[in-house]
C-alpha cells in the first residue's frame, strides 16, 4: 500500500493524480509558464489536502514535462556549440538533402539549433569500422575551445563521424572539455545516439545539449523544492518510450522526455486493451494544445526510434528536427482545446496548430482571451455546462467566447452558432484525417477499432470522431480529463540502451553479438537497479532490412535470439504484416540492436460483461446541446452518480470535474465494472 503522486506539466494545462492506497485525487490548473513549478507546488498543496495527506507521507513522485519540446520549438535553450570532425559541420543544414514537399516553390525548413559560426571543426577521422584514420588533434581541440570561451557557449554538443563504432576520440574531447570548462554541459554523440546515419544522430545531439542545461536546471529546482515541503522519497521522470527513469539520467539525456506526456496516456489506453481484452485500439488524447493519437495493438502501443520535433508542415514528414529516441509512436496534431480558429488565404476556416495556451486561454476562460478557439466553439454549442465547467474554479463566458468568434469573423451574434459548428467540424475532420493517414501509414486500418479518450477536450469531441472513423465504441477512463498523469502510475521503471552493429545473417557471428548484448544489459540494468528492487525484464529489438534497401524495421524479440534461422523467420513475419510481402532468397542485414531493461508489467484481469439497467433522468437538469446540424435537447448527469451497469442514452451531457462526455441523439453510454464510460450506437 504506497502513497504515489503523478505531476504532468502541458502546454495548457498542468495534471495532478494522487494515489493513495487505491483512492485517487485529481487537480487540473492552467501550466505556468515562466515557472512551471508554480503550478506543480500549488497542484501538490491541494491534492494533498484533499487527501489529508502530508508530503512526508509521499512513497514516489512520477513527473512528465513539455519543456524540453517547449524549448525546441521556441528556440528558448541554451546556447550551444557543435564541435564535429572537420569536414561535417554543415551536416545539421544540408539534413536530408531533399525536399519533403515536392512543388512549394517558397519550403521553409527549421533551422538548425546550432548555427554555422558555432558548429566548430576538429582534426580527427574514425572509419565506419571503428578503425582510426586520423588520430585526434587536440591542438585544434584547444583552438575550439578558445571559441567556445569567447562565445559564452553553455552547453556543448561532441559528435564526430562514426563514433557509434568507436567512441574514443569524442570521450577524450569530452574529458578536455570537462577539464577546462567545468560549467559548461557536454554531450557526446556516443553517448546520446550510438547510431548509424550522422544528421539524425548529430541533430539528436544538438537537441539534446541545447535542453540540457534548462532541463537540468529544472530537475535540479524540482527535486529541491520537493525536499523542502518535506518530501524525502524518489522523483522519477517519465520518458517518451513508455517507461520512468530517475532524475539523474533525465538530467543527463533530456531528450528523451520529449513525449514524457503523451507517452503516459498510451500507457492508460494499453492497459484498457487489456482489461477490455481488445486486440485493436486506437487512443485519442485531446488537451488544451494539441491532439495525440496512437495505435495499440495486442495490448502494446506501437513504439520507433525515431521522431521529429517542431515541425514546419502539419503531418509532413522531414518538416521537423529528427531525434533518434525510444518513443511510442503516435502522430500530433495542433488540435487541442486552446487551438486558435482563423480564416486561410482563400477564406476557408482553420484550426491550428497556434495555439491560445494557458495565458489568455481561449476567450470563455474570462482571462481577456480575444481569439476564438475550439473550447470557445465547444462552449457556443452547448458541450460544457457553467455549473461544473472546470471543477468550480473558473467562469464559463460563453458571451466572451461568441463575441470572440464575432470578431475574428466579421460576423453577426447569430451567426456565431454556425461558426462554433464548422469550426468543430473542422477540427473533428483534421483528427480523423490524421489517424486514417498515421494508420495506413503504417499498413493498418482504424475502422472496428476500439477508441480509449482521455485528456480534458477528448471526451467533447470522440462520439464525432467515432462516426468519421467508423468505431463501434468509445470509452471514457474514469478521470479521463487527466489520463496521461493517470498512465504515469501503471508504467514501468525501465531503460533501453541501442548499439550500431552491423552484420549479414550470412555472415553472423552468435558469440560476437551475444558479447555486445551483454555489455548492453549490464548498462542497462544497473540504472533501472538504481530506482528500483522489483524483478526485471529483458526484452530485445533487432532493426533489420533487405541488402540493398535504405531503412530497417524493428523486429522485436521475446529473448535473445542467437540463430540466424529464427532471425529469418522473425525478420519476414514482421516484413510481410508491414508491406504484405517477402523477397525471397534476398540476404538480410542487421544494422542495430535495441535492448530494455525494465519492471515486469503486472497482470491486468478482464472486465466482466456488466448487466446494463437503464436510469431514470427525467429529473435532471437539461441544456440545449448543437450537434452537427440538429439542436438536441440534452440531460446533464454527473457522472459521480451513476453505478456499475447503469446505462443512459442521448442527447446526454455526462459531466465531471475535468472533462464532459457528448453522448448525442442515437448513442448511449453505460458504467462497466471499473467505472469506465462506453459510448455506442444505442441498441434502440
Amino acid at each position: 500500500m504506497t502513497v504515489r503522486l503523478a505531476v504532468d506539466i502541458g502546454g495548457t494545462f498542468t495534471d495532478l493524480v494522487l494515489d493513495s492506497n487505491g483512492l485517487q485525487y485529481t487537480h487540473k490548473l492552467l501550466t505556468t509558464h515562466n515557472d512551471p513549478t508554480e503550478a506543480v507546488f500549488d497542484g501538490i498543496e491541494k491534492v494533498l489536502y484533499e487527501a489529508s495527506a502530508k508530503a512526508s507521507d509521499l512513497d514516489l513522485v512520477i513527473h512528465g514535462t513539455t519543456l524540453a519540446t517547449n524549448a525546441i520549438i521556441e528556440r528558448k535553450g541554451a546556447r550551444t556549440a557543435l564541435l564535429t570532425t572537420r569536414g561535417h559541420r554543415d551536416v545539421l543544414e544540408m539534413a536530408f538533402e531533399n525536399r519533403f514537399e515536392q512543388y512549394d516553390v517558397n519550403i521553409q525548413r527549421p533551422e538548425p539549433l546550432i548555427e554555422r559560426a558555432l558548429r566548430i571543426p576538429v582534426e580527427e577521422r574514425i572509419g565506419a569500422r571503428g578503425m582510426v584514420l586520423k588520430h585526434l588533434d587536440e591542438d585544434s581541440v584547444d583552438e575550439a575551445i578558445s571559441v567556445l570561451r569567447e562565445e559564452d557557449i553553455e552547453s556543448v554538443a561532441v559528435g564526430f563521424l562514426h563514433s557509434y563504432a568507436n567512441s574514443q576520440h569524442e570521450d577524450r574531447v569530452g574529458e578536455i572539455l570537462s577539464e577546462v570548462l567545468p560549467d559548461v554541459a557536454i554531450t557526446l554523440s556516443s553517448q546520446v545516439c550510438p547510431e548509424i546515419r550522422e544528421y539524425e544522430r548529430f541533430s539528436t545531439t544538438a537537441a539534446n545539449a541545447y535542453v540540457l542545461p534548462t532541463m537540468a536546471k529544472y530537475l535540479n529546482s524540482l527535486d529541491t523544492r520537493l525536499k523542502d515541503i518535506g518530501c524525502g522519497c524518489p522523483c522519477l521522470m517519465m520518458t517518451s518510450g513508455g517507461g520512468l527513469t530517475t532524475l539523474e539520467i533525465a538530467a543527463r539525456f533530456p531528450i528523451r522526455l520529449i513525449e514524457s506526456g503523451p507517452a503516459g496516456g498510451a500507457i492508460l489506453a494499453a492497459k484498457k486493451a487489456s482489461e477490455l481484452d481488445a486486440n485493436e485500439v486506437i487512443s485519442f488524447d485531446m488537451g488544451g494544445t494539441t491532439a495525440k493519437i496512437c495505435l495499440i495493438d495486442k495490448s502494446l502501443p506501437m513504439v520507433s526510434r525515431s521522431f521529429e520535433v517542431d515541425r514546419r508542415y502539419r503531418f509532413k514528414k522531414g518538416s521537423g528536427l529528427p531525434v533518434r529516441i525510444p518513443v511510442i509512436e503516435m502522430v500530433e496534431i495542433g488540435a487541442g482545446g486552446g487551438s486558435i480558429a482563423t480564416l486561410d488565404s482563400v477564406e476557408r476556416i482553420s484550426v491550428g496548430p497556434e495555439s491560445a495556451g494557458s495565458n489568455p486561454g481561449p476567450a470563455c476562460y474570462g482571462r481577456n482571451g480575444k481569439l476564438p478557439t475550439v473550447t470557445d466553439a465547444d462552449a457556443i454549442l452547448g458541450r460544457l455546462v457553467a455549473a461544473d465547467f472546470a471543477g468550480g474554479q473558473m467562469d464559463l463566458d460563453v458571451e466572451s467566447a461568441r463575441e470572440s468568434i464575432k470578431r475574428q469573423f466579421d460576423t453577426t451574434v447569430e451567426e456565431c452558432e454556425r461558426y462554433a459548428s464548422m469550426i468543430a467540424e473542422v477540427v473533428d475532420e483534421n483528427m480523423a484525417l490524421a489517424a486514417r493517414g498515421h494508420a495506413a501509414e503504417w499498413g493498418k486500418v482504424v475502422e472496428s477499432r476500439v477508441m480509449v479518450a482521455y485528456g480534458g477536450a477528448a471526451p467533447l469531441h470522440a462520439a464525432r470522431l467515432m462516426e468519421k472513423l467508423n468505431l463501434d465504441r468509445v470509452v471514457i477512463p474514469q478521470n479521463a480529463g487527466v489520463g496521461s498523469a493517470l498512465g504515469f502510475l501503471i508504467a514501468p521503471i525501465s531503460y533501453e540502451v541501442v548499439q550500431s552493429h552491423y552484420t549479414r545473417l550470412s555472415q553472423f557471428n552468435a558469440h560476437e553479438v551475444e558479447a555486445m548484448l551483454g555489455e548492453l544489459e549490464s548498462e542497462a540494468t544497473v540504472i533501472v537497479s538504481d530506482a528500483t528492487n522489483d524483478p526485471l525484464d529483458t526484452t530485445y529489438t533487432a532493426l533489420m532490412r533487405y541488402v540493398g534497401q535504405g531503412y530497417e524495421i524493428s523486429v522485436p524479440l521475446e529473448h535473445v535470439i542467437l540463430d540466424e534461422q529464427q532471425l529469418r523467420y522473425e525478420f519476414e513475419e514482421n516484413y510481410r504484416s508491414l508491406y504484405g510481402r517477402v523477397l525471397p532468397d534476398s540476404d538480410i542485414e542487421i544494422m542495430s540492436w535495441t535492448l530494455r531493461v525494465s519492471t515486469r508489467v503486472s497482470f491486468v484481469p478482464r472486465i466482466p460483461e456488466v448487466r446494463p439497467r437503464a436510469i431514470q433522468t427525467q429529473q435532471e437538469a437539461k441544456q440545449k446541446l448543437i450537434y452537427g446540424e440538429s439542436i438536441q435537447n440534452a440531460k446533464v448527469l454527473p457522472r459521480k452518480n451513476l453505478q456499475v451497469g447503469d446505462i443512459a442514452r442521448g442527447p446526454l451531457l455526462v459531466t465531471e470535474e475535468h472533462t464532459t462526455t457528448v453522448v448525442p441523439a442515437g448513442y448511449e453510454a453505460i458504467v462497466n465494472h471499473v467505472a469506465d464510460l462506453i459510448v455506442s450506437r444505442s441498441s434502440e
